[in-house]
């Protein structure tokens, strides 16, 4: 593992799991997503993660028209790396990921490194009280359901983003088995070093949110990687500050944000990204860990730099 004495943050802003219904503070519209974005930049976060929804119902969506009503506009107002997703939305097809990305041509992305269950009903035992009437089929559906990253898939992804458009990747790792596909992906010489490796816990169908896992995934890391990664950890729900912490005192990265967790500490609600943000920021300093700047994290991970998007 690449140790530095600076953690980068990253802002997951809203993703596509969580509903309305779970929580009023979850930003919908292009608007909401703008601001919360720059509010979570100026608290600290060098890169945000970003997903799109359907302004009318919330619902998530992969047009590429809603990522360039926010995308051009954050970019403006602050200097943090601009994070597309390529995971989408459970049912998404490859090329409806790929929309977005194609259009935007960001300096990184994410790249969901394995098929996997990503078990999301238990959620939707939890609300009474609706606000579209899409939510409850959408979270009860991953019953029967997965996140489908073929071997082809992931390699259509990382070759076509990085040859055509020089992007770099947020390797989201879900479980022990997604590092070795993405050794794999290494072998095939596809993608190059330094691997920014997001270490993801807490999700129904991969690794479960235990110590004992987090120290296994960063043995198997360095195993396979030596001192060519860069860890950041994601802890899904409750498990977010905890992992995140353990990250920041191993010397590693994080992620927090409203995609991965809604809550700031137990029943409370987050109102906002920034207040998470805020949230480890203190932790990390606390921890004697200065945080990167949206500069230092592009210059860490290899980034082309933001005159070379396309937004």
């Amino acid at each position: 593992m690449i140790s530095s004495r600076k953690s980068i943050i990253t802002c997951a802003v809203t993703g596509s799991i969580h509903t309305p219904s779970m929580s009023d503070h979850l930003p919908i519209t292009p608007d909401q997503i703008a601001e919360q974005a720059v509010a979570a930049a100026e608290a600290g976060a060098a890169i945000l993660h970003l997903h799109a929804r359907d302004p009318r119902d919330g619902r998530p969506t992969a047009d590429p028209n809603v990522f360039m009503q926010f995308l051009p506009r954050i970019k403006e107002r602050c200097g943090a790396v601009l994070n597309i997703t390529t995971g989408g939305a459970p049912g998404m097809s490859i090329e409806q990921r790929l929309a977005a990305a194609r259009r935007a041509k960001p300096e990184l992305t994410s790249l969901n490194m394995g098929t996997f269950n990503f078990g999301t009903f238990q959620a939707a035992q939890k609300i009474h009280v609706w606000k579209y009437e899409w939510e409850r089929p959408f979270l009860e559906s991953s019953r029967n359901s997965m996140m489908r990253n073929t071997f082809a898939e992931i390699e259509t992804i990382a070759s076509e983003l990085a040859g055509s458009y020089g992007t770099r990747f947020e390797f989201e790792c879900y479980d022990v088995g997604h590092l070795y596909n993405l050794a794999w992906l290494a072998e095939q010489r596809v993608v190059e070093p330094p691997f920014f490796i997001q270490c993801i816990f807490g999700v129904l169908g991969g690794i479960g949110g235990d110590v004992e896992n987090f120290a296994h995934m960063v043995r198997i890391a360095d195993k396979l990687f030596g001192q060519q990664w860069h860890l950041s950890v994601l802890g899904v729900g409750r498990h977010q500050i905890p992992f995140a912490t353990l990250s920041g005192a191993i010397g590693g990265n994080v992620r927090v944000g409203l995609e991965d967790s809604l809550h700031l500490g137990r029943g409370r609600l987050a109102t906002s990204n920034a207040e998470q943000v805020q949230k480890i920021r203190r932790i990390l300093e606390e921890l004697g860990r200065e945080i990167a700047t949206p500069g230092e994290a592009r210059e860490m991970l290899r980034l082309k730099g933001a005159d070379l998007v396309d937004f």
